[in-house]
């Protein structure tokens, strides 16, 4: 929510004294896009330091800049917190927020925080477009249409934080949006892309704002006729069973996590229900989930950006058996042997990079799963 007082000149750059709006205006800098994506992820602003943003995945310092005072940090914010959010901050509570810049392009999620060093924030740029499944760096095209194609059932995109997940969660709405007349739900925390409908309905609800829990926005969903819903994250029992609930009753629900690979998703799940409820889990797992991505995100070999690798489970018989029984330290193995079947370990897509020119061999060896990568490549 923007506020009425002007940007102002308060942070001393070289000769030079920025704004909030100078600092956020490195976001869509020719040199830190690419393809169209932001290459700078954040802001941190914090007393005793100079401003950093993330460039590609790493933090770095801005030129030229001066340590941060306490003074200088509320006054970059002030623009930007409304008045119900700056009056949180005076009583020291955290302040989660969001704000669309005015005619420009862009949206930031806002975290205002106190911490031993004074007030500190961490801004977040949120991308306005959504790039098509094409373009997101799959390893094959079955992967992303299988999953557009899907009537009911489970679908998870996990990974770390800031490895791409809501882009590719994007990706695959938008254009089940734009080739299929449905109703489409999203329970998000926040809304990072904004999603147009064409043939789709399309209703966005963000934690805070429109519902109060992820789990009491499942609920409701389930009485408005939904045909896709996204829960942003699975984070309790409730909204686990309300999602594998959902996804039994004749509804495709995509959901994220936040785990290294597409074991670890299954395992998290699991391991959400009290131990004597994870036959039944697993039962109802090996019925309704139909598919689970897990990403990262490796610097591409020409130093312009990152690029995801991949490794994609498809719920083929076999995986079916396996999660039902729990044999879940054998899926790795029975993801590597059925390719045909639109499965890739992390390990063969980072291969693939490789040989492709797209990544070299030592981020790739950085980012595998195994040691195996190294013989696969030729290594000692």
């Amino acid at each position: 929510m923007s506020h009425s007082t002007p940007f102002t000149p308060v942070y001393p750059v070289g000769d030079q004294r920025w704004s909030l709006e100078d600092l956020l205006g490195r976001f869509e800098e020719p040199a830190f896009l690419s393809a169209g994506v932001h290459r700078i992820s954040d802001l941190h602003l914090q007393p005793g330091a100079v401003a950093h943003y993330r460039f590609d995945g790493e933090l770095v310092p801005l030129p030229q800049a001066v340590a941060l005072d306490e003074e200088t940090v509320i006054a970059l914010l002030q623009p930007i917190l409304s008045d119900v959010s700056q009056q949180k901050l005076q009583r020291g509570e955290d302040v989660d927020a969001s704000w669309d810049w005015a005619g420009r392009d862009l949206s930031f999620r806002i975290n205002v925080f106190r911490s031993r060093e004074g007030t500190c924030a961490a801004l977040r740029v949120l991308a306005r477009n959504v790039p098509p499944p094409e373009e997101i760096g799959f390893p094959m095209d079955r992967c992303w249409q299988d999953i557009v194609s899907l009537k009911q059932g489970l679908v998870i995109v996990t990974g770390i934080t800031g490895s791409g997940k809501s882009t590719t969660v994007a990706s695959l709405l938008r254009r089940r949006a734009r080739d299929r007349g449905e109703r489409i739900i999203t329970l998000e925390d926040p809304i990072e892309y904004i999603l147009e409908g064409d043939r789709a309905l399309i209703s966005q609800r963000e934690m805070g704002s429109h519902l109060p829990t992820f789990s009491a926005g499942l609920r409701s969903a389930l009485r408005e006729d939904p045909d896709v819903i996204f829960v942003g994250e699975v984070r309790d029992p409730e909204t686990a069973s309300l999602a594998i609930t959902a996804a039994e009753t004749g509804h495709l629900v995509i959901t994220t996590m936040h785990t290294r690979d597409t074991r670890g998703a299954i395992t998290r799940l699991v391991d959400i229900f009290p131990q004597d409820r994870t036959q039944e889990i697993c039962s109802q797992l090996s019925f309704t989930l139909q598919g689970v991505i897990a990403q990262k995100l490796v610097p591409k070999a020409n130093g312009q950006g990152r690029r995801p690798a991949m490794e994609v489970m498809r719920i083929v018989s076999s995986a079916s058996h396996l999660i039902r029984s729990g044999k879940w330290a054998q899926l790795p193995a029975m993801i590597e042997t059925h390719r045909k079947d639109g499965c890739i370990t992390f390990d063969q897509h980072l291969k693939q990079l490789v040989e492709d020119g797209e990544i070299t061999r030592e981020d790739a060896l950085n980012h595998a799963n195994s040691k195996a990568l190294s013989s696969m490549l030729g290594g000692e």
